[in-house]
């Protein structure tokens, strides 16, 4: 029953307002309850025989009240309703209610149940058939017809799914269910976003003749959002979240991170702006917090696509560097790691050691658990560091080394190379060389660089030579055009080893400064990403390990979960059998999402223009409003008010209420007067004496405040006597000669002292002396590495004949034990047309207490115009230097400055020579090889033909 805009859901009960007259006359019969009032003694019994009186008539306005108080009552439970559903079913068809259960259903599910609800109510009432169709579920699934408590039932069944709804499908199956010439009355029930088969759907089911009239919901879509993708930046993880186009307001929400145990480890802003429908969140937390993230979720949306979902593949990787040298600040572009942090700083975290031994960088590396390893041009590897190392990669570690004239002299029990190395470099394109320098070939099609540009701008001079072996071609990552292997590599348990044959820098090649090498070290990357399975494959299944719902949470799969095939080649995406979620077990997990592309919009769906009727609803909006809640509302109020009417009646509000005014006025004085008196502040100042020196600071602060040379104190009292003695003699040469005043020699324990602070240290080699420890020779090895230079003196001229080339004496073993734990570059003796010959003094020869012994330094590389610079360039100054010819006795003197000890053969000059030699050490160590400008050329000129 309706009439106008009002309805009633049980008229019959309206019957009772025909109750009201009676309820009428019942109240005017019933008098109010007699007033009470206290009257005086003496009033009392003037009123004795006063005639009794008969209480007065309800108030006519209060009866009136009643009566509308039991009316609202009445139409309360008649189940008013203003602007009642019209009922929607037009025609006489079935019923088909198509209803779209994807990923933005979710959030607003309970609505289209409801509104489905009360359709199949219709058609019940109407005796006609329910078709059911979900635009999300399997192709297979019964649709129909059913009556209208099987459609219920149907319906209950029926829930969202996080998957993009296939309404093509759907309508596809209802029409072949139906027939063609068969017409039912659609009811689309949608979620409001557009798919691109769209109009292909309707159009089919138009063709067929299955329309008989649409009733067309439309929803709104200005909570929707989703994200669609991730990316790794150097100082942050950005998601990029979308929403549906033509939505004007602006819109700020909250991105949220967790981890793997559902922590909200991170938050981020997401701002749109009015009619952008794109969003970003920056999560700018440290790289460690950010390899965390396994589920981003946009806080309030509760559906699938506002749930992003990271695997290992979308960390960002930590990436150690480590090369022996010193980084020279003023030339970068000559440093071994600068082409590698410029590649790889966009890509991953890089870190690098604060110790300068290679043990403690290695172990400081390690301990900060690094995905990849970079070594440049280190050559020899301690056997405690090489053990450490070699675990780590078979532990899943990535370990990347490039060649360089330290790697060429590597030790054979190098375990951690993935080819056998060839003695010695080869130079292409030399004078001496017949072949020119190299290409690239094109990379295999199996290796990890495969489809990657090769350019042909790219050029290798040097590299080191793998000797051959059977199994060299499967090691074999990248070749030259003449096919020698530029790239090696193998896998080393679950991990990885790495060898470029060639140096990170541009002086061997100028591939470290083309973008082929960025991405070379990029797919090298990939590498600690992939399963421990061995080799590429192209297709992978993985099981099911935890699904996301349609709400967005992660729950365990079902029993009827399909694992995931992962081709390399064509991405999955996700399915009815495959939905979002992640793949694979706890050793190694694929993510899959909704939306991975960044390519991905969402688009509102627009109404087709059917040829039948179409009736357009909203949910939600201009629906029915039930009134039997607000009349009894209202009908509790009003009897709220009788019975207030009825205490005033009665004279219980007449009565005064008499104030204590003299305790509330207390009280404002007493909160009034309460003492605000100010805290008196004095300022106390405790002094604490502290005692900031520490052992050693002396020492220090007399190192770095005067240059001092220093010596290795063996143990030897007469040894050590000699080399203080003779650094002594030769700082008091220096200041007498140049500029230099330098401070009392002081001697070194490399076991327990800093280096650091000396340029150069006098090292005696007594092979009496206990052989140094490997932590020792760490320390003095980074020393080297780092800018110092050591002087190694055997002192045994006259029983080796020369240093390093001669005959095996006890110092040279000794020398030789003692170089094995360190990185030596390759030696040569001093050429005539090296700096150290010119540094101050013009020098053909460094004699010392003896002579004939070489100076042995750095070898540089040949000088390509001699005639236009008079002496060789270097990048520095030659860490190491050898001889045998006992410097120090040829140097050391008494506290008078007398020389203590002869020279053999005992000629005056052969001293002088050998303090010359000293100063042009020193001269050297502190100004480098600036005497190599072209600017001293004429000068150098002019002496050499005086």
């Amino acid at each position: 029953m309706s009439f106008l805009p009002l309805a009633f859901g049980s008229p019959l009960v309206l019957l009772g307002l025909l109750a009201l007259p009676v309820i009428w006359l019942l109240l005017r019969m019933t008098p109010p309850r007699p007033q009470v009032e206290a009257f005086p003694p003496l009033s009392i019994l003037a009123q004795v025989f006063k005639r009794d009186e008969v209480p007065s008539k309800s108030p006519w306005w209060m009866t009136l009240l009643r009566l509308l108080i039991a009316a609202l009552a009445i139409l309360a439970l008649a189940a008013p309703v203003w602007k009642p559903r019209p009922v929607a079913l037009n025609t006489d068809a079935p019923l088909a209610i198509v209803i779209d259960n994807g990923w933005a259903s979710a959030e607003n599910w309970q609505q289209r149940v409801d509104a489905a609800q009360e359709l199949i109510a219709d058609a019940g009432n109407a005796n006609m058939p329910v078709y059911i169709v979900g635009t999300a579920e399997p192709a297979n699934e019964q649709i129909g017809p059913f009556d209208g408590k099987q459609a219920t039932e149907s319906l209950g069944r029926l829930q969202p799914r996080p998957l993009v709804p296939d309404r093509k499908a759907a309508l596809a199956l209802l029409s072949s269910e139906l027939g063609e010439d068969n017409k039912v009355r659609l009811a689309m029930l949608s979620d409001g976003l557009a798919t691109p088969d769209d109009r292909a759907a309707f159009d089919a089911l138009e063709r067929n003749g299955n329309l008989a009239s649409v009733l067309w919901y439309h929803a709104d879509l200005d909570t929707v959002v989703a994200l669609t993708h991730i990316e790794i930046k150097a100082d942050s993880l950005e998601a990029t979240a979308i929403r549906p186009t033509g939505i004007a307001n602006m819109r700020s929400l909250t991105a949220a991170a967790y981890d793997d145990k559902g922590r909200r480890i991170g938050e981020a802003a997401l701002d749109f702006s009015p009619g952008s429908t794109q969003a970003t969140a920056q999560f700018k937390l440290p790289v460690e917090l950010r390899n965390d993230f396994r589920v981003i979720r946009i806080d309030g949306a509760h559906q699938a696509a506002a749930t992003h979902l990271l695997d290992s593949g979308s960390e960002r990787r930590s990436v150690a560097l480590i090369a022996l040298g010193n980084d020279d600040l003023v030339q970068p572009l000559l440093t071994p790691l600068h082409y590698i942090r410029r590649a790889l700083s966009p890509y991953a975290n890089l870190i690098e050691p604060r110790a300068t031994n290679l043990p403690e960088a290695v172990q400081e590396m390690l301990d900060a658990r690094p995905s990849v390893l970079i070594m440049a041009d280190i050559g020899t590897i301690p056997a405690p560091v090489l053990k450490r190392l070699a675990q780590w990669v078979e532990q899943g570690g990535t370990l990347v080394r490039f060649a360089g004239p330290r790697l060429i002299g590597a030790n054979e029990e190098d375990t951690l190379l993935p080819v056998r190395l060839r003695k010695g470099e080869r130079a292409l394109g030399g004078t001496l060389s017949w072949s020119e320098p190299q290409h690239l070939a094109t990379f295999e099609d199996n290796g990890p660089f495969a489809g990657l540009n090769v350019p042909e701008d790219v050029l290798v001079k040097r590299q080191v030579l793998a000797e051959p072996s059977f199994d060299l071609n499967d090691k074999t990552y990248a070749t030259l055009q003449d096919g020698t292997p530029l790239v090696t590599g193998e896998r080393r348990g679950l991990g990885h080893l790495v060898l470029f044959h060639v140096s990170p820098d541009a002086s061997w090649s100028n591939l470290p400064i083309s973008g082929t090498f960025v991405e070379m070290l990029r797919r090298i990357l990939t590498l600690s990403r992939q399963s421990v399975d061995g080799k590429l494959k192209n297709t992978v299944s993985l099981p099911a390990f935890q699904l996301l719902s349609a709400s967005g949470d992660l729950v365990l799969p079902s029993s009827d979960a399909k694992p995931l095939i992962v081709d390399h080649n064509n991405p999955p995406t996700a399915s009815l059998n495959t939905p979002p979620g992640f793949y694979g077990n706890e050793d190694g997990l694929k993510a899959l999402n909704l939306f991975s592309q960044p390519s991905v919009s969402l688009q509102p769906l627009q109404q087709p223009d059917f040829s039948v009727g179409v009736t357009r609803v909203s949910y939600g909006r201009d629906q029915s409003i039930r009134l039997a809640g607000w009349f009894l509302a209202l009908a509790a109020a009003l009897l709220a008010l009788d019975t207030l009417l009825m205490l005033w009646l009665r004279g219980a509000f007449r009565r005064q209420l008499r104030t204590r005014a003299g305790i509330i006025a207390l009280a404002l004085v007493l909160a009034g007067a309460m003492p605000l008196a100010p805290h008196k502040a004095e300022a106390q100042e405790s002094h604490q004496n502290f005692n900031d020196s520490r052992p050693g600071d002396e020492t220090i602060i007399n190192a770095v405040s005067q240059t001092h040379l220093a010596y290795i104190i063996t143990g030897n009292a007469e040894t050590d006597n000699i080399s203080k003695a003779g650094l002594r003699g030769l700082s008091l040469a220096l200041s007498e000669k140049t500029a230099l005043e330098p401070g009392e020699p002081i001697g070194v324990d490399p076991e327990k002292d800093e280096l650091s602070f000396y340029p150069l240290i006098y090292w005696p080699i007594d092979p009496q002396a206990p052989m140094p420890s490997a932590e020792a020779i760490a320390k003095v090895d980074a020393y080297m590495q780092h800018g110092g230079t050591v002087l190694f003196d055997t002192r045994d001229q006259l029983q080796a004949g020369a240093s390093l080339d001669g005959n095996t004496t006890p110092a040279n073993q000794r020398l030789r034990a003692i170089l094995d734990g360190m990185n030596v570059p390759p030696l040569e003796p001093v050429p005539d047309d090296h700096v150290l010959t010119k540094s101050f003094f013009i020098m053909p020869s460094f004699p010392g207490r003896y002579e004939g012994s070489p100076l042995w330094v750095e070898a540089s590389q040949p000088n390509d115009a001699p005639r236009d610079r008079p002496v060789r360039t270097g990048d520095g100054v030659s860490p190491i230097m050898i001889t045998a010819n006992d410097f120090a006795g040829a140097w050391a003197v008494d506290e008078a400055g007398n020389p203590l000890l002869p020279t053999v053969p005992n000629d005056p000059m052969q001293r002088i020579h050998a303090i010359r030699g000293g100063v042009n050490i020193v001269m050297y160590m502190l100004t480098g090889n600036y005497k190599s400008d072209q600017v001293h050329v004429p000068d150098l000129l002019q002496r050499l033909g005086n």
